[in-house]
């Protein structure tokens, strides 16, 4: 067994991420390039440190999560969201219940709570937020941001939905609230059921084919008949039909009744 394949196994040991999930090329290029900032040497060397190193092992978990986030990322597709996805999800559904699935530092459920908002009182939605990183999602709960998290949101929206602290951004509590953080490992924990709309963005991109086709099945069993899930603009599903799915709008696909 080479090095990177027994520090597969001694982090599925101590964490239950399993990373031969994940492309390999890429996942050993991000996490050499960290544990050689370190001075570190080999995987083997790396894991060890992580055992004692606490803030060590939570940017490892930073670093394979890639926790790169912003609100309203791609613009355009949260207006077909707005526009066209949720109007007809309300029309089907009075009570609509949204999962954020690899939230990473929350901008993204923040941001459909935002936008559902504009449509109906949140008390009419559940939205469920997720992660495997428990750093990431402490960040997301405290809801303060800089300036960058927010370049690509509309002027109005920072305006109504935010209040300027020092170098920071406070969203608005009534957003916070409206939005539940929970640990989870998309491949490896079971999924909730009956969801109207999933929203995996910009994740499914790091797994390798057989674990995205894995992933394609669950979500569609995670959605009730007609439930959409909405993708990331480099994932792109090329054959909807072979998991349950007929395409909605580009990123976005219906579970098939």
């Amino acid at each position: 067994m080479n090095d990177y394949q027994q520090f597969i196994e001694n982090v599925k040991r101590k964490t239950g991420i399993d990373l031969s999930q994940y492309k390999e090329a890429q996942m050993k290029r991000r996490l050499t390039s960290l544990y050689e900032k370190r001075g570190l040497k080999s995987f083997q060397q790396f894991f060890q440190e992580m055992e004692k190193d606490e803030k060590l092992f939570h940017e490892f978990l930073d670093r394979m999560t890639i926790n790169v986030s912003e609100f309203y990322r791609n613009a355009k597709r949260w207006e077909v969201l707005e526009k066209k996805i949720l109007p007809k999800l309300l029309e089907q559904n009075r009570h609509l219940k949204i999962w954020s699935a690899a939230c990473s530092t929350g901008e993204e459920p923040y941001t459909l709570a935002m936008v559902v908002s504009k449509l109906v009182p949140l008390a009419r939605v559940s939205i469920l937020a997720t992660d495997i990183d428990e750093n990431a999602i402490a960040r997301a709960k405290i809801g303060m941001y800089t300036e960058r998290s927010l370049q690509e949101l509309p002027e109005e929206m920072k305006r109504k939905f935010f209040t300027k602290e020092g170098m920071y951004y406070k969203i608005d509590e009534k957003i916070k609230r409206a939005v539940t953080f929970k640990k989870h490992n998309l491949l490896a924990d079971p999924f909730d059921r009956q969801f109207d709309l999933i929203v995996c963005r910009n994740v499914l991109i790091y797994f390798t084919e057989e674990a995205k086709e894995r992933l394609y099945y669950k979500f569609n069993q995670a959605l009730r008949p007609g439930g959409i899930l909405f993708v990331g603009s480099t994932e792109q599903i090329f054959n909807p039909g072979l998991y349950g799915f007929e395409m909605e709008d580009t990123f976005f696909y219906r579970k098939i009744n």
